[in-house]
């Protein structure tokens, strides 16, 4: 997940452009897997549902890391994806984290792991909408591309869930000590991203 770009935009970029297409289909995987989920364990369409809904997110993740890689390397980067990119990342880690609390894989205390990383997603949303009409860019830590990738691990093992435990049956302790140790870490980087840019809020 980008939490800020701070690259000048590329006025040639097209909408059109490979990177740009690749946060497009990041955005369609959302309902998708939220799909999938639904109807493995609300309508009982069986676990199988959820390997596919795994492969899905993981190609959603993947183009995550591509979509950058692109954009940089192709001085494709935009506006546009600039503003796509953290939305479309928040929106498939948002959406799985409700569908896993739903279908109680995610349930009891962990639900305050969920609820953290939801909460900080939001504030930092709005402290960088806030920001950007200041002009204020405020880049990204390393700590903070290691919170994101422990909680996409995390995601990816809680998707597996019950189908994942039949061949791991570890598999959905992994995903909640995971998704703890990413909501603690997401703690830290929310505030160090808070103090950086509270010196512009008056």
């Amino acid at each position: 997940m980008t939490e800020f770009a701070s690259s000048p935009a590329q006025t040639g970029s097209s909408a059109y452009s490979l990177p740009n297409l690749l946060t497009y289909g990041r955005i369609v995987a959302v309902p998708v897997v939220v799909g999938c989920m639904y109807w493995s364990d609300i309508l009982q369409g069986g676990l199988w549902l959820r390997w596919i809904a795994l492969a899905i997110f993981i190609a959603a993740a993947i183009t995550d890391v591509l979509d950058g890689y692109f954009a940089r390397s192709w001085g494709q980067q935009s506006s546009l994806g600039r503003m796509l990119d953290p939305i479309a990342d928040k929106l498939l880690v948002a959406s799985v984290l409700l569908m896993l609390a739903a279908d109680g894989t995610i349930r009891g205390w962990s639900l305050w792991a969920a609820i953290v990383i939801l909460c900080r997603e939001i504030l930092v949303s709005g402290l960088r909408e806030y920001l950007a009409g200041l002009r204020v860019s405020v880049p990204v830590t390393r700590l903070a591309k290691w919170k994101t990738t422990a909680q996409l691990v995390a995601v990816g093992f809680l998707i597996a869930g019950e189908a994942g435990d039949e061949i791991l049956p570890i598999t959905s302790l992994i995903g909640l000590s995971l998704l703890w140790i990413s909501a603690i870490v997401t703690l830290y980087t929310g505030w160090d991203y808070f103090r950086a840019g509270a010196r512009h809020l008056n």
